[in-house]
Order: structure tokens, then sequence, then C-alpha cells
């Protein structure tokens, strides 16, 4: 936990400082440098992409970009999905079923036909791409959360709490959400990799984040494009994509045994 936790920090440390220090920005042009290979002499330590802008300040642009897409979209479906999955397995009966039945529901519809709607509907926004990402991932959450409080709302300090007279909404935010926040945890960790993914396909579809903005996706799209003269182009984005990618399935693997160990205890 503490290697993947280390390799996080020193990465968004790396994007949050990077670009002050170099002497390039993400937006200028050099046609003079078009496609110059990675080199600490010139300045571009990352190279120079097709319009010679340096691919250093880029890729730490489009690590902040992916990070905070991945980051916001998980907290919204964090929100929905724990509120959504704690009122249905805590209410129960047709309550629950009609609910679940509209989790299925969505389940059955296709990501990205629903990402194009918005797209054509609101035009290209970089907000959307919170609100497509964030409307998917909450369907797992609220399984996973209203799977805990079925089983949560017979122990006996739920059965105190509804014997004194305490509201539903009270017993499902003050004495089973917080009961819910290890797998909580858990699960975040693990769905900020599937926000990241989803934001680097739609990024490499086109779909995604737009010029001048940038993404991890975006990159390795613009990479594949010129992998055999500038390999450099897609081989950076995408280690660096695959290390963040570990790094938070790690760190949701060690914090998933950190918490079976306590509850063991």
């Amino acid at each position: 936990m503490k290697k993947s936790g280390g390799t996080l920090i020193f990465i968004l440390a790396l994007a949050s400082i990077g670009p002050w220090l170099s002497p390039h920005d993400y937006v200028s042009t050099n046609f003079d440098s078009i496609l110059k290979s990675p080199t600490i002499s010139g300045g571009h330590l990352f190279g120079t992409d097709v319009l010679g802008r340096d691919l250093f300040v880029r890729t730490m642009l489009g690590i902040r970009v992916t990070l905070l897409v991945a980051i916001v979209a998980s907290l919204v479906s964090l929100v929905i999905g724990v509120t959504y999955g704690a009122v249905a397995g805590y209410v129960g009966g047709r309550v629950d079923a009609v609910m679940m039945r509209a989790v299925d529901t969505l389940y059955a519809l296709p990501f990205i036909f629903f990402v194009i709607l918005l797209m054509v509907a609101f035009e290209r926004n970089f907000l959307l791409i919170f609100v497509a990402i964030g409307a998917i991932n909450w369907l797992d959450m609220a399984r996973i959360v209203r799977g805990q409080t079925l089983s949560l709302r017979e122990r006996e300090f739920v059965d105190a709490a509804r014997l004194t007279g305490v509201s539903t909404a009270r017993i499902i935010f003050r004495h089973i959400a917080p009961n819910l926040l290890g797998i909580v945890i858990v699960y975040v960790t693990l769905t900020i990799p599937q926000a990241i993914l989803a934001e680097s396909f739609l990024s490499f579809l086109g779909l995604g984040v737009q010029e001048p903005q940038t993404s991890l996706g975006a990159l390795v799209d613009a990479g594949v494009n010129q992998m055999e003269g500038a390999s450099w182009m897609l081989l950076i984005p995408a280690a660096l994509l695959a290390l963040i990618l570990m790094s938070f399935n790690f760190l949701g693997d060690a914090l998933r045994d950190f918490f079976d160990v306590r509850q063991s205890r």
C-alpha cells in the first residue's frame, strides 16, 4: 500500500509542479522542432509532437485532466450509489425491487450510445465527461451498498434506533452509512481506474477532452498515429497510464486486505 500510494503521490506532485519548471507551455507550437525525440539538452524531456509542442508539459496536463475526471466522476458515483443502494437495501420490499429493476434497465443501455447522445444534445462539454462516467459507475456501487445494507439493517443497533423512534433517513445516514465506510473506500479506489479507462476510451475515440486541452487517452490516440516514426509519443503516455492504473488497483487490494483484517479481529 505504501509503494502504490507513494507512486500516486509522486505522479500527482510531478504533474502539479512539473509544468512550472519547464520553459515551455502546452499550447505554443514550434515548427522547427516537429517530432523531436526526447532530450535533456534541448529542454524537451519527452520530445515534441507533430506541431512541435512540448510533450512533457502536455503529458503532465494530461495526467491532471485524467485524474480530475476520474476522481470527480468517482465522487459523483459515490454519492449517488451509496444513497440509492442504502435506501433500496434498508426499505426493502417492493421499493427495493423497483429500484433494482431500474438499475438493471440502466445496465442494459450501451455506455457509448449514452455518451454520444449527451454529446449530440449538449455539444462537447468538459463537464459532460463527469456526468457520462459518473452516471454509469454508480450502478455497481449501488448494488454493493444494497447488499451490505441488507445485512446491516438486521443488526441490533439498527433495531434499537428503530424502536426509539429514529426516522428512516436518520437511520440510513447516521447509523448504516458510517458502517459502509470500509467497503466504500475500497470500492472507490477500484472505481477510479474504471473511470480513467472510460475517459481514456472516450478521448481515444475523439469524444472526450478537446484541443487545446488533453488527457492521457488523447495523447495515446495521437501517439498511435505516429507509432512508427515517433514511438515516444505513444510509449510515454501509455506507460504512465498503465502505472497509474496499476497503482490504484494495488492500493485498492491493500485497503481491502486491511479492512478484512480489522473486521476479523
